[in-house]
């Protein structure tokens, strides 16, 4: 009997030594093993691997990409204007074991990098910069926040500048500057067909110079849409040397 329970004894303590060395990482899992304190050489995984009870313990670090909402900053520009600004950040780790050893907790870590790096590099844009050229801002942020982490194995891939809140006085300063814009290129737009068309009223005024009888004909075609668009009786004077364009040349024979 007592043999028995010894027995059973020991079997209930290989399962639990079974169930605590035996551990199972997912794909896109790594385990960081410590052995009484030092770091093995090679995080475990994927699939199932074996730990020493008491003496090994694992840290599982996850390889997919994190989504990093970078809270609002207040932010001034370059020229002195205060706006609200809020980004996202997607990263993953690279190096499992310095994500663990050379940085407390690489979230946190890699928050505060992106707001101070956020407030930085955004001071030192203008407004205008900073509304029409988002595309590049976001390339430099992810450039020096990525070169910031780096150490850290985490690898910053995208860096987005979401929302720019600009206070409600200078939103209306921006309204009237847009609308002055339009006005001043409506403005150039109608003073450029002036001169265009005054081009070309002089080059007709030069044809007709050298040619009266284009001059008459004008005259005669204006007269005749002048009585088609009106039901009014006009009564014009017509210059006798106007007439003898019209009238037939007189012969040798004629005396009269």
């Amino acid at each position: 009997m007592i043999t028995l329970i010894a027995l059973a004894a020991v079997v209930f303590i290989l399962l639990l030594f079974l169930f605590a060395a035996v551990k199972v990482a997912r794909e896109y899992e790594r385990g960081v093993v410590f052995r009484l304190g030092r770091l093995l050489p090679e995080p475990k995984g994927p699939g199932l691997f074996l730990l020493i009870p008491v003496i090994d313990r694992m840290i599982k670090v996850d390889l997919r990409t994190i989504t990093l909402n970078v809270p609002p900053q207040e932010v001034i520009t370059r020229d002195n204007v205060p706006v609200r600004v809020n980004a996202v950040a997607y990263f993953r780790i690279v190096e499992p074991k310095n994500a663990i050893v050379q940085v407390e907790n690489f979230m946190v870590a890699t928050s505060q990098i992106a707001q101070t790096t956020l407030r930085s590099v955004l001071g030192q844009h203008m407004l205008d910069e900073l509304l029409s050229e988002r595309d590049k801002i976001n390339t430099i942020l992810q450039t020096i926040i990525d070169e910031a982490t780096s150490p850290w194995g985490v690898k910053v891939s995208i860096v987005e500048v979401k929302d720019v809140e600009i206070p409600a006085g200078m939103q209306r300063a921006m309204a009237r500057q847009a609308e002055a814009e339009r006005e001043r290129r409506a403005k150039i737009i109608a003073a450029e067909g002036e001169f265009q068309a005054s081009q070309k009223l002089s080059e007709a005024a030069d044809v007709m110079a050298k040619s009266p009888m284009a001059l008459q004909l004008r005259y005669l075609q204006t007269l005749l849409e002048i009585g088609a668009t009106n039901s009014s009786t006009i009564v014009f004077p017509a210059p006798i040397d106007m007439l003898t364009a019209f009238m037939p040349k007189p012969t040798s024979g004629d005396t009269s």
